[in-house]
């Protein structure tokens, strides 16, 4: 691999303070975990519902474990389709208020099959520049033209709407945006796209368990249906603590996935005691309200915090908690200040984010006590005068 120019491409990736490592985490996740043997505060995971060390979800998947085994053997098209995936979509077509429901490997290939199942060469599709990189990969995938307006820029979306002449437009936005935590504006995109007869699809992994009344996302918040959001995909691995991703829309939209989207078709399923272990999960996100209770109550005492300090957020309202440097150089650098203080936090840099808004991507969990949110801004605050 020489001569490709690996080494010398590795090396100016750590010049430009963007070579990533990975850390061995040695413990269940939580609001605390183990690495190299040091205990950290925990301010970087997605657990946004503590659900994924949960007692109830962890005897789910052993008794699970214990009558089907580890592994599901195949594809669901061939023999990998337990009675535990197939309970697991129905209750999830329930809880989002869709007729049917699709259960993934993985968020980034429902979105790669979802897409390319649906549009190709002559149809359209028009995304948000914010848009999770899945949901980009799975546009140029599928061979039909992408357009992309600005964040959240819903006048530049209706001009290009206007100037379109393709007779299949799909319009693609993230629910809640992945590194700036602030959420689109569904109701008028919906909106929208009844006008220009377009179909909306809405990845709402950052919101399914977080937002409304049950947890079911932002398109319940608002109360939009599925003939105003034909698409909806979602995560597991997150608010519901588990693995994988589902897609839920109507029954001509999921058969058409089970036939055509190759994410979907020619994949090993996922292991049936991790839907086992959802589908507890899934009953602890409706029944607990208590959990999204605590985090906006967190999420409101991180902001007036931080505010009272001085610090550069973004206008999230959501778990997801952005403190713009501006820089690659001062997030790692007060990454590695928090980390030696005892706090883990993401270091988001360009190009993942624009350049001048590199930020430490906060994350905040309904099992972090107000305790460890006044620390952090504590050690915030030493790592700004740093």
């Amino acid at each position: 691999m020489k001569r490709w120019g690996l080494p010398a491409r590795l090396d100016d990736l750590k010049r430009q303070q963007l070579y990533r490592t990975r850390q061995v985490v040695s413990s269940p996740q939580g609001a605390r975990v183990v690495i190299d043997g040091e205990s950290f505060n925990n301010f970087s995971s997605n657990d946004y519902l503590g659900l994924a060390n949960h007692p109830e979800v962890i005897v789910a998947f052993q008794k699970a474990a214990s009558e089907y085994g580890v592994g599901s053997g195949s594809a669901h098209l061939i023999c990998g389709h337990s009675s535990e995936h197939h309970a697991l979509e129905e209750e999830l077509a329930e809880f989002t208020g869709r007729e049917r429901a699709l259960v993934f490997s993985t968020g980034y290939m429902a979105n790669m099959g979802v897409i390319s199942a649906l549009v190709t060469k002559g149809d359209e599709i028009l995304q948000d520049k914010l848009n999770h990189a899945s949901l980009i990969d799975g546009a140029r995938l599928s061979g039909a033209g992408l357009k992309r307006y600005s964040h959240n820029d819903l006048e530049r979306l209706q001009q290009l709407l206007h100037q379109s002449s393709s007779e299949k437009k799909l319009i693609i936005t993230d629910g809640v945006f992945s590194m700036d935590g602030d959420e689109a504006d569904v109701k008028r995109l919906a909106s929208l796209a009844a006008e220009h007869g377009a179909a909306l699809m809405v990845d709402d992994a950052h919101g399914v368990g977080v937002l409304g009344e049950t947890g079911a996302g932002l398109l319940e918040t608002y109360g939009l249906t599925q003939q105003q959001v034909p698409i909806l995909m979602a995560t597991l691995g997150k608010g519901l603590g588990t693995a994988g991703a589902f897609v839920a829309g109507s029954e001509a939209l999921i058969e058409t996935l089970i036939q055509r989207a190759r994410t979907y078709v020619f994949t090993t399923a996922m292991p049936p005691a991790i839907m086992a272990a959802t589908r507890v999960s899934l009953k602890l996100c409706q029944q607990e309200s208590w959990r999204r209770e605590k985090l906006e109550s967190l999420v409101s005492r991180f902001r007036q915090g931080a505010h009272q300090l001085g610090l550069n957020l973004m206008p999230s309202q959501t778990p997801i908690q952005p403190v713009v440097l501006g820089s690659n150089e001062a997030v790692v650098s007060a990454a590695s200040f928090l980390k030696a203080k005892g706090f883990l936090v993401g270091a988001i840099r360009h190009p993942t984010v624009a350049k001048s808004s590199e930020r430490l991507r906060i994350t905040l969990s309904a099992t972090h006590t107000e305790s460890q949110v006044d620390s952090l801004l504590a050690a915030l605050d030493g790592a700004m005068r740093d």
